[in-house]
């Protein structure tokens, strides 16, 4: 999937001509939609809804108001987890929201050294997971928060509190924020994203377009499951979802939201969502993406406790067999036939794990621990699945040979970007 299919959805201040004309359709589908249900009965399409029917007479005409008591699987998992949702506020300067204009009229200059106004600059969605003490604990997008100089979180009973970053991962879009515990009435439970079916109900539970709309709910169900999803954020970071793919309507402001099932716990972190077609810009509608519960749990843990992920670092860069020419991969790489797919080392780092285990620029890497792979996307899974201080079988053909070795993974990537860092800037 191209990386430029996703569309990362947080909603920031260009969306409000967006929100305008947007809302007519929303009031006409709502219309259409009510429309619709008064030719139903209520008892047909809810066995739990209780019907009370009362009728006056008002100048002649007739008038009769059904009173509806519905309940359902559906109301009753909103009920548990929707006021643990919450909207999320980027705050930034008003200076470095002038896209550098400030520059160019001369502004600059007057603000320098003095304190900048924070305003709102995009608003996502968060979603409160745990209470500690006096502290609460939101996780949210890493896209929602990037560029911040301060964050707010707004809650479902309408009070706004300012909150902490604690941690990011650009690679997972995931980060954690903190909050006062002492408005927080309802926390959030992890679901087992592992045991999840396709065709199960799905809902989304967000801020689509803001916190104007804060707490909406979208009912649809999971698509897909493991759907590898690539984009990448405004600094150009790799973004690498493992996702879950649903037709739960997902909008901008939705980014960070939850995903939940029928029991009412959240089984992912909504994330993205594909609007257009690559190529030939087809709108696409009812095909968006969460961040599965069991990698959220995973991720958030280290978050909280040191701030980042620590993942191992090979030592290597790469490049996909399949952008080579069939004719380069004969005439550089002397690959038999039968290779069609994996990923070609480009350069080795001096004193890393891929070097000490014997791995050259050139050979093309097949199989991880046993299992094949087409990508470096397939690679970084399965690589950011170790642990630091774990071993990785690395199976590659050099040249017309297949040969296998055994990397330890003693090196972490913050250590290998801190040398490269070291490298362009030697005199720092």
């Amino acid at each position: 999937m191209s990386r430029k299919d996703v569309t990362p959805y947080k909603k920031n201040s260009s969306f409000k001509s967006f929100v305008i004309s947007l809302t007519g359709g929303l009031l006409g589908g709502m219309l259409m939609l009510g429309g619709f249900y008064t030719f139903g009965s209520p008892s047909d399409t809810n066995p739990n809804s209780n019907t009370t029917t009362t009728s006056s007479n008002l100048g002649g005409a007739e008038i009769s108001n059904v009173k509806v008591n519905a309940t359902s699987d559906i109301t009753s998992a909103v009920e548990k987890v929707q006021g643990a949702v919450v909207s999320v506020i980027n705050l930034q300067s008003e200076q470095s929201l002038d896209n550098g204009l400030g520059d160019f009229f001369g502004g600059s200059e007057s603000t320098t050294g003095q304190d900048q106004t924070l305003v709102p600059a995009s608003e996502g969605s968060g979603v409160i997971y745990k209470k500690e003490g006096n502290s609460a604990y939101v996780v949210t997008n890493n896209h929602v928060v990037e560029g911040q100089k301060g964050l707010q979180v707004l809650l479902k009973d309408g009070s706004t509190v300012e909150a902490e970053l604690i941690g990011t991962d650009v690679f997972t879009d995931l980060a954690v924020l903190k909050i006062s515990a002492e408005n927080i009435d309802t926390v959030a439970t992890f679901g087992d994203s592992d045991s999840l079916k396709v065709g199960e109900p799905a809902i989304a539970i967000g801020s689509p377009l803001g916190s104007e709309y804060a707490n909406s709910v979208t009912q649809g169900i999971i698509s897909s499951l493991n759907r590898p999803v690539q984009s990448t954020n405004e600094a150009g970071d790799l973004i690498s979802i493992n996702a879950i793919q649903t037709d739960a309507a997902i909008n901008p402001g939705n980014s960070g939201g939850a995903l939940v099932n029928i029991a009412g716990q959240v089984i992912g972190i909504n994330s993205s969502k594909i609007a257009s077609s690559a190529g030939s810009g087809v709108s696409v509608e009812g095909m968006g993406f969460a961040i599965p519960s069991n990698d959220v749990v995973t991720i958030i843990k280290q978050l909280e406790a040191q701030g980042e992920v620590i993942r191992p670092a090979l030592g290597v860069t790469m490049i996909d067999l399949s952008s080579i020419s069939v004719q380069q991969q004969r005439e550089i790489l002397n690959l038999p036939e039968s290779v069609t797919s994996g990923v070609v080392i480009r350069s080795v780092a001096g004193a890393t794990p891929a070097e000490k285990a014997g791995l050259q620029q050139y050979d093309v890497v097949t199989k991880i621990d046993g299992e094949e792979i087409s990508s470096s996307q397939d690679l970084r899974a399965l690589l950011y699945q170790k642990k630091l201080g774990d071993s990785m079988e690395i199976t590659f053909y050099r040249g017309d040979s297949e040969q296998t070795v055994t990397v330890e993974l003693t090196v972490d990537q913050s250590i290998l970007q801190q040398e490269e860092q070291q490298q362009l800037e030697p005199n720092q």
